[in-house]
């Protein structure tokens, strides 16, 4: 058995919420917060048999795209200035960072 945490931006959360609960994986759904831009992700945390790992890895590339997005810079409070950008930038966000671990034990009470 695995357990699988997938962080995805808040966007892509309920259509992938469907597609894992339309292919019968049991799901909790977490809501978090990211730490480079902190906006909202949300966790979903996927208990599921060995063989079907890839099934829900699929599903998550399939419901979790990346994309461009303009932010704002935080000014730095007295940190070093000289790498502070005054302008927004854009960066990638989106997509799936995704942790795969052995379950050893599984008890449902």
């Amino acid at each position: 058995m695995k357990l699988i945490i997938a962080v995805v931006q808040d966007q892509d959360s309920h259509h992938l919420l469907s597609s894992l609960t339309e292919h019968n994986f049991r799901v909790t759904k977490l809501a978090t917060t990211g730490g480079f831009l902190r906006s909202g992700n949300t966790t979903f945390m996927i208990g599921t048999e060995d063989i079907r790992v890839d099934k829900a890895l699929e599903l998550i590339k399939e419901n979790c795209e990346s994309r461009e997005q303009m932010v704002a810079p935080v000014s730095p409070m007295g940190g070093n200035a000289d790498s502070y950008v005054p302008y927004p930038i854009e960066v990638e966000v989106g997509g799936a960072t995704v942790f795969v671990v052995p379950v050893e034990h599984f008890h449902q009470f």
